[in-house]
């Protein structure tokens, strides 16, 4: 239980981090300099007021200096990752496997959020993510489903690090190009773009991380949320339904949040659901 604790004031402090990045990142502003500050009135933010959650409930929601309400967003991410910490480490343990599903559930919390403020999805998570999820598909092996059959009928057999980092390559390179492809049929027909490529890449990093069985299911889980939710969104903000731009990286990172919880065995130590 200690280490699941920590493990949460670290998720608690990365929240923290992520928040700087959500605002920063989409402006092209750097993450490291300068140092916190309010974004109403630029004045800098003093350690104490800069606790995750607590400085929040502490300042009633308002910059110190200025009154500027705070958006409900940061005590929000600080929370949510600093859950999704907790339950990695609660259930699996001080294992590699926590380590990759915590690094996972920080991308996606901050990609989520980007992509509902800026609708924007960083590089900076989705190919670092990319890159992140390859190397620790070497060292944490994924299962190699769909890529281990078809080596099998082949007659090859890989050794389980070389199968998982195929797995998570082909999981990674064949649903972003589906999806690419996708968005260039729809630009050729209606004359417009409908499909981000940051979208496209963030696909691949969940194949990366996820593997190819996983994605597929977290592609289909968004899709149905983003055409559903999406569309009860638009009629009751009366938008209109051919140009409004919906997140769809959003309803992605969180049908991957979803996957994850299941596929890691946390979802069932939680909940009680049936593992993937």
């Amino acid at each position: 239980m200690i280490e699941a604790l920590l493990a949460a004031l670290a998720g608690l402090l990365i929240g923290s981090f992520l928040n700087v990045c959500v605002y920063r990142m989409p402006r092209d502003l750097s993450v490291v300099r300068p140092r916190s500050h309010c974004p109403a009135c630029e004045a800098p933010i003093a350690w104490y007021d800069n606790i995750p959650v607590l400085s929040y409930v502490l300042l009633h929601a308002r910059c110190r200096q200025c009154g500027a309400r705070i958006p409900f967003r940061y005590p929000l991410v600080e929370l949510l990752t600093g859950a999704l910490f907790f339950l990695y480490v609660d259930g699996l343990g001080l294992t590699g496997e926590a380590l990759k599903y915590c690094l996972f559930s920080a991308l996606m919390v901050g990609l989520v959020f980007s992509d509902i403020e800026a609708r924007i999805l960083p590089d900076e998570f989705t190919l670092g993510g990319w890159l992140a999820g390859a190397a620790l598909a070497w060292l944490v092996p994924l299962e190699g489903d769909i890529v281990g059959l078809v080596l099998k009928l082949a007659g090859a057999d890989w050794p389980p690090r070389a199968l998982s980092l195929a797995e998570a390559v082909v999981g990674s390179i064949v649903p972003a190009l589906a999806l690419w492809m996708c968005g260039a049929l729809y630009e050729a027909i209606r004359h417009r773009e409908g499909l981000g490529f940051g979208d496209v890449k963030m696909v691949g990093c969940l194949g990366a991380f996820l593997g190819l069985r996983s994605t597929l299911l977290v592609f289909f889980l968004g899709s149905l949320a983003g055409a559903v939710l999406g569309l009860v969104f638009i009629l009751l903000r009366r938008k209109d339904v051919a140009t409004f731009e919906l997140p769809f990286g959003s309803f992605l990172g969180a049908a991957a949040l979803l996957v994850a919880a299941v596929m890691s065995g946390m979802a069932q130590e939680v909940f009680g659901w049936p593992n993937l």
